[in-house]
């Protein structure tokens, strides 16, 4: 559905780019400190008819050329994606200029000269990916495929965006169909000993967790399409470090579901350390706490499906 026509007639000395309906962020940037890339990849609810969604990427693979492709949005700057960085935005239908220029130091093409229109369809997401070849112009690829290639990226933020026409994404509980998704928790608690997230720190209950919810999903006759794995700790101890655990344990857990017999191309972790909390308060002496604050350490899983589900 993610289909993507276009006709390389100049109008004006512009080229004009148009899309049809399917599914879809320097010149010396300013930098967000400390960080180059975010979160992983997750796919994208739908938006709005007053809205267009753009999911603009760079894969690892097949990469010619290291430093950053400079993505415009109406002739200013947005990001610098990088090899496995992607970028997620949402416009006002209509006419856009956009594109992504490798090597664009010291003319900055894309806020002058070689651009491309596209006419952005209200309520489609449109996925667009770097051509590596130097052409400017986006190439466009299909959700299905686009999604399987951005699984292993991440999203670029090491630079803020100077677009304009950018909005925030307005996203519809409404409009997204849950029945392709299905959520399960598991305790840490049961998975690790507290404080440990290493794969060979995985209990014997843990594994018998996990082996049970595998058999779960095969009685259910799932046919899954991803699953993300989210790591959650209590508030004790430094934010960085609770950061890290959750990663390590989703990360671990990962690694126990491929073991499991699940591909590893369709899992993808992430962690929000001590950030999501079920329990905000608790007090009284440090063992106290930590029965306290059991239920925010936890692993939560969410499973698309490929199909929906009766």
């Amino acid at each position: 559905m993610n289909s993507f026509n276009f006709n390389r007639s100049a109008i004006g000395g512009v080229m004009l780019l148009v899309l049809s309906v399917g599914p879809l962020l320097a010149a010396s940037p300013e930098r967000v400190p400390g960080r180059v890339f975010a979160q992983h990849f997750q796919p994208v609810p739908p938006v709005g008819v007053d809205q267009v969604q753009v999911v603009y990427y760079r894969q690892l693979e097949g990469v010619q050329r290291r430093g950053a492709a400079h993505v415009y949005v109406d002739r200013e700057f947005h990001t610098g994606l990088l090899p496995g960085g992607f970028t997620r935005f949402c416009l006002a239908p209509g006419v856009h200029t956009l594109g992504a220029y490798l090597g664009d130091a010291p003319h900055y093409l894309g806020k002058r000269t070689d651009l491309y229109q596209a006419s952005l369809q209200g309520g489609v997401t449109y996925y667009l990916k770097v051509r590596e070849d130097g052409a400017t112009f986006p190439q466009p690829v299909k959700r299905d495929e686009a999604e399987q290639q951005l699984r292993n990226t991440r999203a670029q933020a090491h630079a803020l965006s100077r677009a304009s026409a950018v909005e925030a994404c307005r996203y519809f509980d409404f409009i997204q169909d849950e029945s392709r998704f299905k959520d399960y928790q598991l305790s840490s608690d049961v998975l690790f000993a507290y404080g440990r997230g290493d794969y060979a720190d995985i209990s014997n209950a843990g594994r018998k967790a996990i082996s049970a919810w595998m058999a779960e999903l095969q009685r259910d006759d799932a046919q899954i399409k991803h699953i993300h794995v989210q790591g959650h700790t209590d508030p004790l101890g430094e934010e960085a470090r609770n950061q890290l655990l959750g990663l390590q344990r989703a990360e671990s857990l990962r690694r126990l579901l491929v073991e499991q017999g699940l591909p590893e191309s369709i899992i993808s972790t992430d962690s929000s350390g001590n950030r999501e909390p079920r329990v905000h308060s608790c007090y009284g002496p440090m063992a106290q706490q930590i029965a306290c604050y059991a239920p925010n350490r936890r692993v939560e899983l969410r499973v698309e499906l490929s199909h929906k589900q009766p």
